[in-house]
């Protein structure tokens, strides 16, 4: 949906690229060519209520982008991150380590979960899922975009992710609004108290990306949010950015995006 959520001066080393985050908060590792993360998984992270001392775990979490994004704005958190791909577990780590966050990686496949996780549960499970759907879309010729972007059922997806949230926690992923209903129709019963909040590129257009959450055990009635306007203006006039107030704070700034109160 957008490009690329680099600030600054990005360096190249052996295939890949040191592309700052939040203002320049955050420095990460990623694929020159392939999967990178734009600013969906900056959005998502910002969107999570998280609080010192509760646990995180980051679902496909590619080289660490929502994992460490929410780390960097949240100290104290316990987060774990799990990836599939070698090479983007590795970067996450690698990540990790140079910004001095304090993110646990474990490459696995989510149908199996890694042993360290599956006795356990966590306070905020948040995710990117894989959204693009391949029976009517066309394949990446690069294998780790191919796996990142398409590369697994979303309904399982899904009951991967709400199986790792403890009694009381919360899901919070960002998905394209077309898989929407997808996602609603199968969320388990016990994830309540759900809440879809569209994002709208331009004043105008469509919803293309939205942020989902719910909290295991949660009663209350499912609440659609106004969309949030992403961009100014009805469309790019020129050189430079034209982010909303509240998104330029999350991107340029490291703030939090709070879901809008019932």
């Amino acid at each position: 949906m957008w490009p690329c959520a680099t600030t600054g001066l990005s360096q190249v080393n052996d295939g890949l690229t040191r592309d700052a985050f939040l203002g320049g908060q955050l420095y990460l590792w990623q694929p020159r060519k392939g999967y990178r993360a734009g600013v969906d998984p900056v959005l998502l992270a910002a969107s999570v209520p998280a609080v010192a001392g509760q646990s995180v775990l980051d679902v496909g979490c590619g080289a660490g982008a929502a994992g460490l994004c929410l780390a960097q704005r949240v100290a104290g958190l316990e987060v774990h991150g799990v990836e599939l791909q070698s090479l983007y577990a590795g970067l996450a780590e690698r990540n990790a380590q140079e910004c001095g966050l304090p993110m646990t990686v474990h490459q696995g496949d989510i149908s199996e979960m890694p042993e360290a996780l599956k006795a356990r549960r966590f306070d905020h499970v948040i995710t990117n899922p894989p959204y693009y759907d391949r029976a009517s879309g066309h394949k990446s010729g690069n294998l780790g975009r191919e796996l990142a972007l398409g590369g697994a059922p979303l309904d399982g997806w899904l009951q991967a992710c709400a199986r790792r949230v403890a009694p009381k926690g919360m899901l919070t992923l960002i998905c394209r609004t077309e898989r929407m209903p997808e996602l609603l129709a199968a969320m388990p019963g016990y994830l309540g108290s759900i809440e879809l909040w569209p994002l709208i590129p331009r004043r105008g257009r469509a919803s293309e990306l939205s942020l989902l959450r719910a909290r295991h055990g949660g009663r209350t009635p499912f609440c659609l949010h106004e969309g949030l306007l992403v961009h100014l203006g009805p469309k790019h006039e020129k050189d430079g950015e034209s982010y909303s107030k509240s998104i330029a704070s999350v991107l340029r700034d490291g703030a939090a995006l709070p879901f809008p109160k019932s």
